[in-house]
């Protein structure tokens, strides 16, 4: 599922970060071999020490062992209660089938069901439920994933069933078309329930990391100026064609329990979330407690643009610009992400980039 890139540590001995250089991601800090062979303390990145590891911190290194076993079990409850349930009910037919044909429909269908989640996560992690790229667009492609999903279920679970026939030396027949009508309305419900648990997974993973805030105020390059007396009059404004202020070229964020330095000019993508604002920084999230509006203020308006109410990117991203039907365009940028434009901004966008 969610995936966080490793970085490498730094050096004992060493304090601080390289000019320019970002800081993202929840692996920071890993226990590092001292020369004389014993364990002491964990440095990290910035020459912060640590006694102990943070409950995501522990959870990492097993998550995929984890996730893979919650779903290995959760089919397999699902399968022996599925087929108990189907071994009952067929006690009571008036032609009932034999214990072996029922037990392979059961377990044929949640081995494939298992072998597509993978594919669903994957499916979820391009349409996210969570960070939706336009709600039309996810809707849709889910709808039409669902009937994919559908036949691939399907597909897959007579073929295993006649083949499991063919070696007892019977024959399995899956219906006409009105089966599949049937085995549709099944199969969204499951389709449903695994994308929902897979969304709300990586979403809880999300707020497992911890919110990210700005700590201090960028600061224009140099020293502050001292504050005003209440008895000196008002400095006089400034002439027009001034050189502005130098704006910030890094964020001191906290996440984890621990402090990151963020570049600006990492910075991905950027979109509001309520009364937060998401950066996307080579390949990780982080949500800051600001407005949209307010964050792109402390960014290079020459670099940062706006692209829709709810979105802004980092030029130096964008890899193709993709016309829609009514004026509004996708953006696709490097790292595989997709971000709305719509028609109010693509003209300012078209001409920034021009």
């Amino acid at each position: 599922m969610l995936r966080g890139a490793s970085h490498p540590g730094a050096f004992p001995g060493r304090t601080g970060l390289p000019v320019g250089r970002a800081v993202a991601g929840w692996d920071e800090l890993r226990p590092r071999p001292r020369a004389d062979g014993g364990g002491g303390p964990r440095i990290g990145r910035m020459g912060a020490t640590t006694g102990h590891r943070n409950f995501y911190e522990r959870y990492a290194p097993v998550r995929r062992t984890v996730e893979v076993g919650f779903w290995v079990v959760l089919m397999a409850l699902q399968a022996a209660f599925n087929t108990a349930v189907a071994l009952v009910d067929a006690r009571a037919a008036a032609h009932p089938p034999v214990t072996w044909q029922v037990v392979s429909w059961e377990l044929s269908s949640h081995v494939v069901l298992l072998a597509l989640v993978p594919v669903l996560a994957a499916f979820e992690r391009r349409f996210p439920l969570y960070r939706p790229v336009g709600w039309w667009r996810t809707a849709g492609a889910h709808l039409a994933g669902s009937l994919v999903f559908c036949a691939l279920h399907v597909g897959g679970m007579v073929m295993l069933r006649k083949a499991v026939a063919w070696a007892a030396g019977g024959a399995y027949d899956f219906g006409g078309s009105s089966a599949w009508g049937y085995e549709y309305l099944k199969d969204v419900r499951s389709y449903v329930s695994i994308v929902a648990g897979i969304a709300i997974y990586r979403l809880w993973l999300l707020r497992l990391q911890g919110e990210a805030r700005v700590l201090d105020a960028p600061e224009p390059a140099g020293e502050a100026a001292p504050a005003p007396s209440p008895q000196a009059p008002p400095e006089p404004a400034a002439p027009e064609g001034s050189v502005p202020p130098a704006r910030p070229e890094r964020f001191l964020v906290r996440k984890l329990r621990r402090e990151f330095l963020i570049a600006a000019a990492d910075i991905d993508w950027l979109q509001a979330q309520g009364n937060y604002v998401g950066l996307r920084v080579n390949g990780h999230d982080y949500l800051l407690r600001a407005t949209l509006t307010d964050f792109l203020g402390q960014l290079d308006p020459a670099r940062f643009v706006r692209v829709h109410r709810s979105h802004a990117v980092n030029l130096d991203r964008i890899r193709e610009i993709e016309p829609t039907d009514g004026g509004d365009a996708r953006l696709h940028l490097h790292d595989g992400s997709v971000v709305p434009c719509s028609r109010r901004y693509r003209e300012a966008l078209t001409g920034t980039a021009g």
